[in-house]
């Protein structure tokens, strides 16, 4: 018998083969639970506790409010009142959301497709659907949608944009679109649009934990608070924003011009108390004026036109304050100037005269002014203009100003020089004008314009206001106040072109304007601007205004037209601050010889 044969291997079914598989199997289980470990502590675990926060948390937008803009004495021109946010829970709007999205784009004019997006997103319990409704038609858009049957619309508290004064400085101001995809509104214009940072504050947010739809009590909840808005402070004076701009509409429409631009300015601090355009638009209605795009801006700052014959006083006074002239210095003034390449004139026809330096600015001679201007040295009279601020930007904050065109090198030919000297050839913007005109009223010292009192930032950072405004002396006290004695004399019924500007019982000093206007069309002279720039009371200054009239009816003149405008603004600001006259006796100096 022959005996079995003995088996090395392990019976299949033994127990220590399936011991060793159950190991194995444990080991790598063990070791995909230890990598897991690893990446989830150890390689990204902000990632992974951010995305396990999320699935139960809702966050809630919490809106910052927009700082006011408001005049001198605190009154708003621009200010933040109450409005609701509409919100939807596409958990409840998903269902019947084509039919939601039409009724709120139809009673809220948002985009449908848009609106019907947030309505039937996945997961959420909270999508706004418009932001900066008046709270009346919020409410009133929720509830109609609750009687036809739409769950999950409802409202938040969520601040709005008004402009109370409506087209009280809307050229200053500007005004904010419509809220975009972020919620958030752009500054479109002005003021509004180059404080935008400074005046629009920080939204905060709300973060907390849910359950069931429900926020958890003792839930991870996390708030970071809302930050305001700056309030921006202006020197505009409301009340005298608002006559000016009446003034200045009923001026140009009256003179049948196209266009017009007034300046109100204190003397002694440069701050500007009215800035009006016309036409002009409404702040609280901007999408009424979307055919007028150009409107949505300050005239005042980035139009620029030929000042005409208010550079006179600059010219004169220069002359002064350089030892060249006096007030009484004696000048013959022939029918006709023959130079270079074209004859100068002036206005009305005349024989030879004899006129001062007085008389030829009171009866505005262009002849008289460049030869009297003939003896300044080649260079000077620009580096006298550049001075009084001509050819740079004023920089009171607005964006879009213009520095206006001053010739230098050989674009200043002996032509341009003479052109220059009576208010050609030379371009300026209104407020840069006023502000060199009022050097004279500041005893020559010239202030920069302020629009911002104290001081506010840019969105480019730059400091600005009436706590950073500079000052340096352009022409001499003595120079300034022979040039004022001068100026009263164009307002004199006996002497001067203007005695409609004259206000009855103060001493004035101004001066009357009119140049051809440059036509962008043909780039070649088309229509005139009027003007008259004044202050009183001429011996002691408070005011300085300046008006300009552009393209009036054939016949209009600076005196005759802008002149008027003067004296009621004018009367008007010494009014209503109480300024006294003087009770001096005007200036009589001679104007011919």
């Amino acid at each position: 018998m022959s005996r079995p044969t003995v088996r090395s291997a392990v019976r299949r079914g033994s127990p220590q083969l399936r011991l060793r598989v159950g190991f194995l199997v444990i080991a790598i289980v063990l070791s995909v639970f230890a990598a897991r470990l690893v990446q989830l502590q150890g390689v990204d675990p902000g990632s992974y506790a951010a995305m396990a926060a999320a699935e139960g948390s809702v966050t809630v937008t919490l809106p910052s409010a927009r700082g006011e803009i408001l005049d001198r004495d605190g009154q708003p021109l621009a200010e933040t009142v109450d409005g609701l946010m509409v919100i939807a829970d596409p958990a409840l709007t998903s269902e019947k959301a084509p039919q939601i999205a039409r009724f709120l784009a139809k009673r809220l004019h948002v985009d449908y497709i848009k609106t019907l997006d947030r309505l039937r997103v996945e997961g959420s319990r909270y999508q706004y659907v418009a932001r900066q409704v008046p709270a009346s038609l919020a409410s009133d858009v929720v509830n109609d949608a609750e009687d036809k049957g739409f769950d999950g619309l409802f409202t938040e508290r969520d601040p709005l944009r008004v402009y109370p004064g409506g087209d009280v400085a809307a050229n200053l101001i500007g005004f904010l679109g419509t809220p975009g995809a972020d919620g958030s509104a752009r500054a479109l214009a002005g003021l509004e649009a180059s404080f935008n940072h400074y005046l629009a504050g920080k939204d905060g947010q709300a973060r907390y934990q849910v359950g069931a739809g429900q926020e958890i009590p003792l839930g991870d909840n996390t708030i970071t608070p809302a930050v305001n808005g700056h309030d921006l402070h202006l020197t505009i004076d409301r009340d005298m924003q608002w006559y000016t701009q009446r003034v200045l509409q009923q001026t140009v429409e009256g003179a049948g011009g196209d266009s017009g631009v007034a300046v109100v300015m204190d003397s002694r601090t440069g701050e500007l108390l009215s800035v009006a355009d016309y036409p002009s638009y409404d702040a609280s209605r901007p999408q009424d004026f979307t055919d007028h795009k150009d409107l949505f801006k300050s005239a005042a700052l980035t139009d620029v036109y030929e000042p005409g014959s208010v550079e006179k006083v600059l010219t004169l006074s220069s002359l002064i304050d350089a030892g060249l002239a006096t007030d009484r210095t004696r000048l013959t003034v022939p029918p006709e100037l023959d130079r270079q390449d074209h004859p100068i004139h002036d206005y009305w026809e005349h024989g030879t005269l004899h006129l001062t330096l007085a008389g030829v600015l009171a009866k505005s001679s262009n002849i008289g002014t460049v030869i009297a201007a003939d003896q300044f040295k080649r260079g000077q009279l620009r580096s006298y203009l550049t001075r009084f601020g001509l050819g740079k930007r004023t920089g009171i904050g607005i964006g879009g100003e213009t520095k206006g065109i001053l010739p230098s090198g050989s674009a200043w030919t002996d032509q341009v020089d003479d052109r220059i000297a009576f208010g050609q050839s030379v371009s300026v913007n209104a407020i840069q004008m006023a502000a060199a005109v009022n050097t004279i009223a500041n005893g020559g010292v010239r202030i920069d314009p302020s629009l911002v009192e104290g001081h506010a930032t840019l969105d480019d950072g730059t400091e600005i206001g009436s706590d950073d405004a500079t000052e340096h002396r352009v022409v001499s006290a003595d120079a300034a106040h022979q040039t004022m004695l001068m100026m009263e004399r164009v307002l004199d019924p006996d002497a001067g072109v203007a005695p409609l500007a004259a206000v009855p019982g103060y001493r004035v000093a101004g001066k009357t304007g009119t140049a051809q206007e440059v036509s962008s069309d043909c780039g070649c002279y088309n229509g005139l601007t009027v003007s008259f720039a004044g202050f009183a009371p001429a011996d002691d200054p408070r005011f300085t205004i300046y008006v300009v009239v552009h393209n009036p009816r054939p016949g209009s003149g600076g005196g005759s037209t802008a002149g008027p405008a003067f004296s009621k603004l004018m009367s008007y600001a010494l009014r209503r601050y109480g300024v006294p006259p003087t009770g001096t006796q005007p200036s009589r100096l001679p104007v011919e010889w």
